[in-house]
């Protein structure tokens, strides 16, 4: 199945990671390391140490697009260029089809609206072109901005696991879960 790889919305180009990106993809994850490290320390974005590495996590990427495993998204700013986000939707269950969600803000972009602006999108594309029914997604009950984001592109709250994860700092936090569903994001896509 065929599926765009590319977006434009009123103020981001979105596209899918592409070889050459490397350089690029390394330094978005070393200026955003200390911003992302409590909630994204596993992100592909913080995992390269040189941007040949960096390069190899991009082929990767573009690898896991092919086969439909995941798909992962950067979103920049039509004006400029610049990273500005990146937004991830990973396969749940093919059956239903249900997804998960994921985002991540630069540093330098958050509180724009670049995040919600670009996870409408993606959304859309993952119902229209993924046929998905279903969409998950789950942040630290402590990531309030997560949490609103979730909310305003449409997510409804659907459960609150609490104190299931330890931070580096030892501190307990807990995993806010939201949904939803083709049909809801159809409505309120339409003004329902």
């Amino acid at each position: 199945m065929a599926v765009p790889a590319s977006l434009e919305t009123h103020r981001l180009r979105l596209r899918a990671y592409a070889p050459g990106d490397g350089a690029m993809y390394f330094a978005a994850g070393q200026k955003n390391r200390a911003h992302l490290q409590r909630y994204e320390s596993g992100n592909s974005l913080l995992a390269a140490h040189d941007p040949e590495e960096a390069e190899r996590i991009i082929a990767e990427i573009c690898a896991a697009w092919e086969e439909r495993r995941f798909f992962l998204w950067g979103a920049f700013e039509r004006a400029s260029g610049e990273f500005v986000a990146q937004i991830y939707v990973g396969v749940v269950n093919w059956e239903l089809p249900e997804l998960e969600f994921g985002y991540i803000a630069d540093c330098d972009h958050e509180g724009q609206g670049y995040v919600s602006e670009a996870s409408r999108a993606i959304l859309g594309w993952a119902f229209a072109h993924l046929g998905a029914h279903r969409v998950s997604l789950g942040c630290s009950d402590t990531n309030l901005r997560s949490a609103r984001v979730a909310e305003r592109v449409g997510f409804r709250l659907e459960g609150h696991l609490r104190e299931n994860h330890r931070g580096p700092d030892g501190a307990f936090s807990g995993e806010l879960r939201y949904g939803i569903l083709r049909d809801e994001f159809l409505a309120m896509k339409n003004g329902g």
